[in-house]
């Protein structure tokens, strides 16, 4: 009988051993995977409570809760423009226990607004899934004698200087959307910008004239004949406002800017978690209660893959990138 040296025996037991720790280590993101989540999520949201967007993430994370099997609590960090609960969430552990909920603003166009942000959504973000959309309304006040988009152009064009814009500041969504509306369609306007205030209330009362916004703060206004909605973005006409054009039928064709809510993750959160969650807010921003409040207000859930997400935020930053570069707009 041919003896094996005993120098050979043990690099044979050191192989198994090996072998064995790397099938263990293989087996453990699985196992971690079906035994999470197994305590409370946080959802970051660079937002005060009680706002609108407060109110969404809340309702979002109340569907996913079920789904999970486990709390999902907003964790509100609000300041600079969304740039503090940003941060907070870059630098989160990636546990796949803290999540944070991204808009237009801190993920598309932040990132060019600002040279010196501490984040970097690449480099710091993973996507989970795009939660929903909000078109955006040229909103005008009942006086202004416009009925759509089209005469408001010719309106500008006739009277250059006349026609005042409310934003609520600059670089917001209601600036840059009516920047990017009069790059796209030649439109003479002037920006009033409030930068402390809501301007709502200047514009029902005729101080202003129009403002560019989503439409859950204005939807009840519109529909009490309080406000004009003088066109709205969109592939087709809203099934909540079927008598309001598109700015694409007007002739305002590179038009489209959307206000949006997203779910991310930290960078190196495991996949499988991602994954996870990002089902639980697919399936959630399918529920038919939720889908219709949205539609009530000019919006649509969406609850997108994270891939799809990832797609969506990188067209986003592409337009968003082209209309803050042409206006020379730097907030730092």
């Amino acid at each position: 009988m041919i003896q094996s040296h005993p120098g050979a025996r043990r690099a044979v037991a050191r192989n198994l051993s090996l072998a064995l720790a790397a099938g263990v280590a293989l087996l453990a993101p699985a196992a971690q995977a079906q035994d999470y989540p197994s305590k409370p999520i946080r959802l970051i949201l660079p937002f005060p409570a009680g706002t609108g967007v407060d109110a969404n993430a809340r309702e979002i994370a109340a569907k996913m809760q079920p789904l999970l099997g486990q709390s999902v609590i907003v964790d509100n960090r609000p300041g600079a423009a969304g740039i503090i609960g940003t941060e907070a969430a870059a630098k989160a552990a990636p546990d796949g226990y803290t999540f944070y909920m991204g808009s237009t603003g801190t993920l598309a166009t932040g990132p060019y607004l600002y040279s010196k942000l501490s984040y970097n959504v690449e480099r710091d973000f993973m996507p989970v899934s795009l939660v929903g959309v909000l078109q955006t309304g040229l909103l005008a006040h009942p006086g202004v004698p416009a009925a759509n988009a089209r005469e408001l152009i010719a309106l500008s064009k006739a009277k250059p200087d006349s026609i005042n814009v409310a934003t609520q500041g600059i670089g917001t969504h209601s600036h840059l959307s009516g920047v990017w509306f009069a790059f796209a369609s030649g439109a003479d306007l002037k920006f009033v910008p409030y930068n402390t205030s809501s301007p709502f209330t200047d514009l029902l009362g005729g101080q202003v004239q129009l403002m560019f916004d989503g439409l859950p703060a204005a939807a009840g206004n519109i529909k009490a004949g309080k406000l004009k909605l003088l066109g709205l973005t969109g592939k087709a006409r809203h099934p909540t406002f079927p008598d309001t054009p598109t700015f694409a039928e007007m002739g305002v064709a590179d038009y489209e800017p959307l206000a949006w809510l997203g779910i991310m993750a930290p960078a190196g959160t495991p996949q499988a978690m991602v994954d996870k969650v990002g089902a639980a807010a697919e399936k959630g921003g399918k529920a038919a209660d939720l889908a219709e409040k949205w539609r009530s207000y000019g919006g649509e859930l969406v609850g997108s893959t994270p891939a799809e997400f990832g797609t969506f935020i990188k067209s986003e930053q592409a337009k968003w990138s082209r209309v803050i570069k042409r206006a020379a707009i730097k907030l730092d």
